[in-house]
This record gives structure tokens, sequence and C-alpha cells, in this order.
């Protein structure tokens, strides 16, 4: 058995169940009930657990919330236990325990290890715990894309090398043709911006502006348009401090404080701290003179030439000009001028440029050329013994004579952007390499291989997807398998051998099977029975083990319709011995 099962899932107030816990196993679990039982919300169940979308309309009628718990042992340093641990959860006693809560409104919250994790988390998780399959994947199984993937998947290391080197020289192949086309499309519209461009720079040349200028200039500005103010304050404030000579008999600062000094010089040997103070009165004469000295060489430089303030505001509404157009201030016009010459030397190299990166693409082109025939040569290869394996997995589904094949071809375009000219055609290339990958059916001798989109009907296509999933657990294996009604569309002697194989798969895997078959429901090895109470709810006493004479009942309900049908008890039974001895 492969490492990990599925224990057990409490579901409350989802669609028609409103409290009930299934309880699972390792091997095969069948979980039947009449149509409309709710056995289908055990996969849904699931597929919430699994990080599906949250539907606020499977929440019960009259409930706030629908919540789903589940219970999955894992093995020690199982991938899935190292990222779950990452988020913060914990083990309980080897199991990991997950539960999703919808609510009528549709909020979504999911739970892993007692930790709140992103929902996107249980997805990651899922790819490594479960493999869910229904309905839905029996319809994506009909599109060339999965199909392609399921070869891929099967290929495993075969194709992975080939693939990440086509994806990236496929990468860096759309980025420089991203680029060429930007270039060539947008020739006129880059044409315009270099144009904008070189008349901005040479405006910007021809008024030459300096870092900084814009401030010295204002600053001068200021101070011409203010010259005579300013002169008569400097000669008052000088004559305050040195004194006027035209008035001899005046008092100045500089005498009062000489006065001061010579005051103190006289007593300053008798107590420290008054001559400290003289000192400081020395200090302050010396001050003084100093800043008169200063107060009158600024008066005498000061200019009050008109013409020189006339030509400083020329000067700044020159620099005032460049600043509306090219930025707030002389910095950010010379910062704009710099990034608009680096952009106008690489437009001007367009030309330059269109060559090298149509050289680059050619031979990025080759390049991916060769990935892809490598990618094309492992896939056709990895075709034949995928086809071989799958059409013995239909041998023991009941379809002896059914040949399963792969058609690999390059879909062909007329678009030269999208494709690579190769033998005289142009060839589509995508993210996944160039081929077009898809699954062609045989169901018997003589028929022609057609596509299984065509030529499969739905009992067929059933039974060939279980044949892929049979085959992917020998080279790909999952702890464990859910089959929403896989026999859909199949009866008789098909039925039986889709039960013998789930049978066999379960030896190596956790498998549970939702299903309406008594053929598929006898070689499981624990029946679950889904029932609605009398008030059309399924609640906690509503999913139970069958066992013994249970079980006989409710294979023959499924085979008759009737519980106590005579007949039917007895196919039921032959059923379960046919199982039993297969076993």
């Amino acid at each position: 058995m492969v490492g990990g099962v599925l224990e057990e899932m409490r579901i409350r107030s989802l669609g028609v169940i409103d409290d009930a816990v299934v309880e699972l196993s390792p091997g095969f679990t069948a979980v039947t009930g009449e149509t409309g039982a709710g056995k289908t919300m055990v996969v849904t169940s699931l597929g919430l657990l699994l990080g599906g979308r949250a539907d606020p309309a499977l929440v019960r009628i009259g409930a706030e919330k629908a919540v789903v718990e589940g219970r999955i042992s894992v093995p020690p340093g199982a991938s899935a236990v190292r990222r779950a641990e990452e988020a913060g959860a914990e083990l309980d006693d080897g199991a990991l325990l997950i539960s999703r809560t919808v609510s009528a409104e549709g909020r979504s919250r999911a739970h892993v290890g007692g930790r709140s994790v992103p929902v996107g988390l249980l997805a990651e998780l899922a790819d490594d715990l479960v493999a869910v399959h229904g309905q839905t994947d029996q319809q994506g199984l009909l599109k060339l894309s999965r199909q392609r993937q399921a070869l891929d998947r099967y290929a495993g290391d075969a194709v992975v090398g080939p693939l990440a080197r086509y994806t990236e020289a496929y990468r860096r192949l759309r980025a420089v043709a991203v680029d060429l086309d930007e270039i060539v499309t947008r020739a006129r519209e880059r044409a315009q911006e270099a144009d904008r461009l070189r008349y901005g720079l040479d405006e910007i040349a021809g008024v030459e502006p300096r870092a900084g200028e814009d401030v010295e200039l204002a600053e001068e500005a200021e101070r011409l348009g203010h010259a005579e103010a300013l002169a008569s304050a400097a000669t008052i404030a000088h004559a305050a401090l040195a004194g006027n000579p035209e008035d001899p008999e005046g008092i100045d600062a500089a005498t009062l404080v000489a006065g001061a000094q010579r005051a103190l010089e006289a007593v300053r040997s008798h107590d420290p701290a008054l001559s400290a103070l003289a000192d400081r009165i020395g200090e302050i004469g010396i001050l003084f003179g100093d800043v008169a000295g200063e107060l009158a060489g600024y008066a005498d430089d000061l200019d009050a030439d008109p013409l020189r303030l006339a030509a400083v505001e020329e000067r700044r509404a020159a620099l005032g000009a460049l600043t509306r157009k090219y930025g707030d201030d002389i910095a950010s016009v010379l910062a704009w001028a710099e990034e608009s010459a680096a952009r106008l030397t690489e437009l001007d190299g367009d030309d330059e440029r269109i060559g090298e990166l149509t050289a680059e693409r050619d031979t990025l082109r080759a390049e991916l050329s060769l990935h892809a025939q490598a990618l094309t040569d492992a896939r056709t290869e990895t075709a034949e013994r995928f086809a071989a394996a799958v059409t013995a997995e239909l041998a023991s589904l009941a379809m002896p004579h059914a040949r399963v094949s792969f058609d690999i071809r390059q879909t062909e375009t007329t678009e030269e952007a999208a494709g690579i000219e190769v033998g005289g055609r142009t060839v589509a290339y995508g993210p996944s390499g160039a081929d077009e990958v898809e699954l062609l059916l045989a169901p018997h001798p003589g028929a022609p291989p057609r596509p299984i989109a065509k030529g499969a009907s739905g009992g067929e296509l059933s039974r060939v997807m279980l044949a892929v999933e049979v085959v992917f657990a020998g080279t790909d294996p999952v702890p464990t398998y859910l089959f929403d009604e896989v026999d859909a569309g199949v009866g008789g002697k098909a039925a039986v051998e889709i039960g013998r194989r789930l049978a066999k798969l379960a030896k190596s895997a956790q498998v549970v099977v939702v299903t309406h078959l008594p053929q598929v429901a006898a070689f499981a090895d624990r029946q679950l029975l889904v029932e609605k109470t009398n008030d059309g709810s399924v609640t906690r006493s509503g999913v139970k083990v069958l066992e013994g004479e249970d079980r006989v009942r409710e294979l023959s309900r499924m085979l008759a319709g009737q519980e106590d049908s005579e007949t039917a008890r007895a196919h039921a039974e032959e059923l379960l011995a046919t199982a039993r001895a297969d076993g």
C-alpha cells in the first residue's frame, strides 16, 4: 500500500447531509445509496477538502455554513507533510487534519493541522494525496490538451528535460518577438517621440542651465531689488556699533563696551568671577569690531546696478520657461535632459536594434525547432508504451479487442508570427511544444482508430479513463483514488470487470468509488450505504457500514430495486462469491 490513507470525513450542513461521518479504510470502499440520497456529496466534500471551488449553494438550506473535516494519515517525510509543516500545521498521531468551511454568503476558510491556511495550499497537498475522478474528468479527457498532459505525465523524466529546455527557449523567443514587434509596429510613434525629445534637448542646450543656477539667481534678484534698503540698514547698523564720524558726540555700542571693560579691568584681580566677566566683555568688543567692519564692507560692495537686475530677471525668465516644461526646478530639468538623451539614443538606434533582434529571433527559432523535435521524439516513443499499457488494461475491462493509439502531429498556421517554417510549412509553436496529441480508440477489430471524443461511447470512455488511471498508478502513484460513478454507461460483464480492476488497484492504494452498479460494489472490501431519513436529510446514522445480510439486501436493491427479491438476493450472493473468489 502506498503511504497515506483517507481515514474519515465529517460532513455538516452540506447539501442533503445534515451531519454525517464517513468512515473509510484501506483497500476498496464502495459508496452506494438510492438516487438523490447524497452519495455524490461524499465526492463534493472531498473536493472541498482538496481545495475545490466553494459554492454557497452547497450550504444546506437554513444553515449558516457547511463544514467538512477530514483525517488523512500520511507517511513521515512525505512532501505533503513537509509542505503542511512549512505552513505551521501539526500532525495528530501521524495524521493530517484538514477542514473547510463555506458560509451561506460564499466566504471560504481552510485549516490544516490546526492552522488557518490559504485554500490554495489544500490543492497543493491534494496533488500528493488523492486523485479524484468523476464525470467532469471523463469530459476533460476529451480535450486534446488533457490528452497531451496525460502523455507527458506518463513519460516522466523522458519529457520533463526536453520540455524544460523547450519552455526556456520559447520564453526567450516570445520576449524577443514582443520587443521586435513593438519597435516595428510603433515606428511612427517612436519617431514622434524622438522629435519631441530632440526639440526639448535643443531648447535646454540653447539656454545652457547650470545646476543650482535658479536658486542663485533668485537670491541675487532679491538682493538687487532691495539694494537701497539693504545699504541704508547696513550703514545705520555700522554707526550704532562703531559710531558716526559726522557726529563725534554720538554714543556707539563699541565705545560703551570699551568703557565697561576698562571699569572691570581695574579691579579684576580681586575676584576670579569678575575677571571672567571682564574677559567675556573683551570678546564682545572684538566681535563688535568684526561685525562693524563687515557692515562697512557690505555697504561699499553692494551693487545697485539696475542693468544687472534686468539681466538677472531675463535669465530667470529663460530658466522659468524650461521649468514650466521639463521639471519643477533646474535640477529636474537637467535630470530630464539626461534621461531623454539616453532615450533618444535608444530611439535613434532602432534600425540597428531591429537588425539585432531579427538575428536573435532567427537564432532562437532554430534553437526552439531543435528542442521541439526532441520533445516530439520523446512523446512519440512514450506514446507507443503508454498506448500499449492502456490497451492491455482495456483487455481487463471487458474490451479485449480494443486498441488505443496516439496521433501526434504538428499544427500548421498561416500566421508567421505564431509559427516557424519547417520543411516548407509554417508550424504553430505553443508553450508546450508544437505537438497536438490526440488519443485514438479502435473498439473492435476492423474499426478504424478514431478520436475518443467521436468514437467512444459513455461506457467506453469510462473504461478508457479508468485504464489510464490504472496505468498511472504503476508509474506515478498517489495514496488514494476516488471515482465518482466511473462505471456510468456500463453494465453486465463490463461492470464486473471494472469492479475486478478496481479491486486490483486497491491492493496498492486506497480506492473509494461512488457507484450505482452492484457488480462494482460487490468487489469492495467495504460498502457504505448513504440513506436519507424521513425528513429528506442525511444524519449521523445515515452513513453506515454494510455487512452480512445488510450488504446482500443493498446489492439486491441495486440489482432489482427490491430488497427482498429472491432472484435478486441469489444474484447478489453470487456477485459477492465471485468477488471473494477473485480476491
